[in-house]
């Protein structure tokens, strides 16, 4: 069973200012703390937390094929949940549309 994910993350500010409003949508609530914040929704449910990746780990960069983390899916609780959520989910893709590392494709795929 799940308990926890813990997400390190460039910018921790603008980190939790994206991750919020889409994680209260979904019935979390924030607890900040020193080192960054945890969304919890209930005391036996899993929890997510951001906290600040050190200079050292962020250098590399991201590329979404890198070894690691590739990508989260939340279950909604209804299908309406889902249509209460779509609108901000396709507004922060418009605000910031999925941008490809450099190199992440061979320069003949572009």
């Amino acid at each position: 069973m799940l308990h926890h994910i813990e997400l390190h993350v460039r910018d921790r500010e603008r980190s939790i200012a994206f991750w919020t409003p889409f994680m209260r949508l979904l019935g979390y609530a924030e607890e900040r703390w020193s080192q960054g914040v945890t969304y919890v929704a209930g005391e036996q449910d899993p929890y997510v937390t951001l906290v600040l990746a050190s200079a050292e780990h962020v250098a590399a960069g991201y590329h979404r094929r890198r070894a690691g983390l590739n990508h989260l899916a939340f279950r909604a609780r209804t299908r309406a949940h889902v249509d209460e959520v779509r609108p901000w989910v396709a507004g922060a893709a418009r605000r910031r549309p999925h941008r490809r590392a450099t190199g992440s494709r061979p320069r003949s795929a572009r």
